[in-house]
Order: C-alpha cells, then sequence, then structure tokens
C-alpha cells in the first residue's frame, strides 16, 4: 500500500515549467473530494492566476481559514472581491517577481501546491490551540473521584467540516486530547465488506508494538460515537461507518509535527476508499486469470473427434 500525496502533483508540475518558461495556461481539473482548480493567464503569460473550489468553504471560513491563508500565502492571496468568479480563492502569482533561490523557488512551488491541505488545516490548528488553552487552564477536580464517577472533562466547541455531499469531519478539543471523527458512507456491498476489514486492521494494528505511539483508532457501524451522537440529521445503517482518531498532545507537539499529522490525517478518507478500490481491481485480475486458467484445463480435456479415412482400396479407417 501507498500513502497518497498531500499536495496537487499537477500544480506542482505545472508550476515548475511555468517558472521556468512563462507561458500561456487555461488549467481546469478535479483534485480528490471534488476540489476544483484553474489555473489561467488571464492577462498575461507573466501573470499566473491560480484558484480553488472547495465545497466546505463556507464551514473553513468559521475556523479562520480565510486569515490561515492571508498568513501562508501573503502577497499572493486576492481578496475576495477580485476572487475568480465561481471560485472560494485566487491566488495570484507574478512570474516576473519570483525568487532568484532555486531552493526558494522550490519552496514556493511546494507551498502553492499543498492550497488544499493548507485551507482544510484551518479547523485542525483552531482544534490544536484550543486543545493548549484548555490543557494549561484545566485542573483536576479537588477530592477523591468515585469509583462510578467520570473526572470532569474540559471540551472545546465540535467542529463540523461537511467536506463531501455526504460525508463530513467532526474535531473536538479536550483538555488531553483531539478528538477526529470521519463519517464515511460504502455505496455497494464489496465496498462495505472491504471498508470493515481495513478499519479493522487500523483498530488492532496499535497492538503492535512499534506502533505504540500512534493514534487510537476506534471504529463503529450503523451508529454514530458518543461525541456527535447528539447532532441532528446523522445517518444510520448498513451503509454507514464512523471512525474515530484520538490525537494526543505528542502528535502535534511543535508546528512540524502537526502539520505532519494535519496532512496525514485529512487524506484518511481518500487512502480508505482508493485502496478499496485498489483491492477490487487486483481482485478482478486474479478471477479474470483464474477462468482463463480454467478455460485452458477445459480445452485440454475436449475428446478430439473421430474422422474416416480411405485407403487406396477402398478400406476405411478412424483417427482421432
Amino acid at each position: 500500500m501507498i500513502l497518497l500525496e498531500s499536495h496537487s502533483v499537477i500544480i506542482n508540475d505545472v508550476l515548475t515549467d511555468r517558472f521556468e518558461k512563462p507561458s500561456r495556461a487555461d488549467i481546469q481539473f478535479v483534485d480528490y473530494d471534488n476540489v476544483r482548480f484553474h489555473l489561467s493567464t488571464p492577462s498575461s503569460k507573466s501573470q499566473l492566476l491560480l484558484s480553488m473550489s472547495i465545497q466546505c468553504w463556507p464551514d473553513l471560513l468559521k475556523y479562520g481559514a480565510r486569515d490561515h491563508l492571508q498568513q501562508e500565502y501573503a502577497g499572493y492571496l486576492l481578496d475576495e472581491g477580485n476572487t475568480e468568479p465561481e471560485y472560494d480563492v485566487s491566488l495570484l502569482i507574478d512570474l516576473e517577481k519570483l525568487p532568484e533561490d532555486p531552493e526558494s523557488r522550490l519552496a514556493l512551488i511546494s507551498k502553492l501546491a499543498h492550497l488544499k491541505s493548507t485551507a482544510m488545516s484551518s479547523p485542525f490548528i483552531s482544534a490544536f490551540n484550543e486543545q493548549s488553552s484548555l490543557q494549561a487552564s484545566y485542573k483536576e477536580p479537588a477530592g477523591a473521584q468515585l469509583a462510578d464517577q467520570a473526572p470532569a472533562e474540559a471540551k472545546g466547541d465540535l467542529k463540523v467540516v461537511r467536506y463531501r455531499e455526504e460525508e463530513a469531519i467532526y474535531i473536538q478539543a479536550s483538555h488531553d486530547r483531539v478528538t477526529v471523527i470521519f463519517s464515511t458512507v460504502f455505496k455497494e456491498e464489496t465496498d462495505r465488506v472491504y471498508g470493515r476489514v481495513f478499519l479493522q486492521e487500523f483498530v488492532d494494528a496499535r497492538r503492535l508494538q512499534s506502533l505504540q505511539n500512534a493514534p487510537q483508532v476506534r471504529y463503529s457501524n450503523r451508529e454514530p460515537p458518543l461525541e456527535i451522537r447528539h447532532l441532528p440529521g446523522l445517518k444510520n445503517g448498513e451503509d454507514w461507518g464512523y471512525v474515530t482518531f484520538v490525537l494526543s498532545p505528542r502528535h502535534f507537539a511543535n508546528p512540524a509535527q502537526a502539520l505532519a499529522t494535519i496532512n496525514r490525517i485529512q487524506l484518511f478518507r481518500d487512502y480508505l476508499h482508493y485502496h478499496i478500490k485498489c483491492s477490487k481491481a487486483y481482485m478482478h485480475s486474479r478471477m479474470r486469470y483464474r477462468v482463463a486458467e480454467f478455460l485452458k484445463v477445459l480445452n485440454r480435456a475436449k475428446p478430439e473427434v473421430a474422422t474416416e479415412k480411405k485407403t487406396a482400396s477402398g478400406r476405411t479407417f478412424r483417427t482421432r
């Protein structure tokens, strides 16, 4: 199995080419989760416009996505009035004002290719900051806890990111962790079977000694987890699954570690369904191979048809 890249390969390749030799461009494409991109040169070949449309943009705005993008893409991000129509975010890159240093250019290309993951990271960053504040202000309850009484727990606001038509990510910070819940739908019976196998492996893999530092994973089928069960409109049934990741403070202890965690976890749904499709394709190829082998056996088992031949004297005999 492979890990999916958190950046857009198309943006990376196009910008690498245009940074070397500016030319006209008008490229539209769709990335994971139906995120639309448009790379164009509307005014001149030295002015490259990168626009993105993402379904969950209204949710991301509530968690500071615009401010986060302004901080990451200062000097490139256009204001809302100048954003390309039918898109949520637009970046304008002046190819005549690029950094001279090759390493700085590569870093800029990488940052621009991570536009989607950077926008999606805003609710995670907000939850991480909220967890730090809750941990700093949290105080253990006075007195001994009763055996059947759970300790008091400080929780932050539940963040909901509806990144697909029927699926969402739920993020909530507590004083000692950040809980991330993915809802996912399996539209075919085979997808449900493969999905359960994969998700159970996620749950069981943490028992290995080498993966003790990995986040805790829980999988619930049909019914939503307790953390979100109070929300209206949640789906129940065979087609639905909920995957819960419990992130400890060590998973986002510093900015670099937090960024790596965000880039990996936000691709979980794409990773899951990508490997389900790969598994189905592999099984189909094995089935076709077995059928071809069985046909060969059947062809060898066919009896030869007896034919009659005559000699010069008129006698007949059978051959096989």
